[in-house]
């Protein structure tokens, strides 16, 4: 959702909390203050209700009823406020359940024969080394630069058991370096990368789905993209990965600075 779409959801709703309130509100609070002060309308001269109220309603535009009708005005602005926040969070989660949908929708197989691109990354594991043929969890970092690039990009989709020339090769070799030698196993190490990589509050945008191709288990991540900068933790130092094209890289401190504010400006 850009900058400009909000600002006009919120200037809509504040103009029109204030002209309901104006139009509205005030007369009526009129019409209950009068009836509160007068035992009855016949008392007062009047024999319709309607006509009662539509003089009420020409009242609150007098001009020395300004005052009132500025104040009712901002009683409305803020309400309308109060609104468009909610509508903007409606409109986020929306967005966010279609979203998921889509990439629900797309078949594996269908995606992988896509190859790597700006929204899809390719994984082996994430801690089996297939050179060295043993467990490594300096792999586990690279995973976490990936999801941190695709945050910072446009998110999409990493594939973990899915080597770079697209061949399927499972995840039953890392499911043996876990506690819990299973998908659960697998879930609960790379929720715990993220929270310690690149801090907890982004684990909400990672969902983890898994599939078997021929026997072999895939793990499809959809990964979301991040409204604030997402730095990965090395060391006790915070770095600014992005995805550009089909690969993962770091930005230096200028090129980090140039993209989070283009960033913020559209979005």
């Amino acid at each position: 959702m850009t900058l400009s779409t909000k600002i006009r959801v919120i200037t809509v709703h504040i103009l029109m909390g204030a002209l309901i309130s104006v139009i509205l509100l005030h007369p009526i609070t009129k019409a209950v203050y009068w009836f509160e002060f007068n035992d009855s309308l016949q008392l007062s001269g009047y024999q319709d209700l309607w006509a009662f109220l539509l003089d009420r309603f020409k009242d609150s535009f007098r001009l020395e009823m300004v005052t009132m009708s500025l104040v009712f005005a901002i009683l409305g602005s803020c309400i309308g406020a109060v609104f468009a926040v909610y509508h903007l969070s409606l409109m986020k989660s929306h967005q966010r359940v279609f979203q998921l949908e889509k990439e629900l929708a797309e078949d594996l197989p269908t995606l992988i024969k896509s190859n790597e691109n700006e929204r899809l990354e390719f994984k082996s594991s994430m801690r089996w080394d297939f050179r060295q043929q043993k467990t490594n969890k300096d792999l586990e970092l690279v995973i976490a630069k990936s999801i941190a690039g695709l945050m910072n990009h446009q998110g999409g989709n990493l594939l973990i058991g899915v080597d770079d020339e697209g061949q399927v090769v499972g995840l039953e070799n890392d499911y043996q370096a876990f506690r819990h030698k299973n998908r659960d196993g697998f879930e609960l190490c790379l929720m715990n990368l993220i929270k310690i990589r690149l801090g907890g509050d982004v684990c909400s945008l990672v969902h983890c789905v898994f599939h078997e191709i021929d026997g072999k288990d895939v793990c499809r991540i959809f990964i979301e993209p991040s409204e604030s900068p997402v730095y990965l933790s090395v060391n006790n130092v915070a770095k600014y990965y992005l995805r550009t094209g089909n690969g993962t890289r770091e930005l230096d401190a200028r090129e980090s600075f140039s993209h989070i504010s283009k960033q913020r400006t559209n979005g």
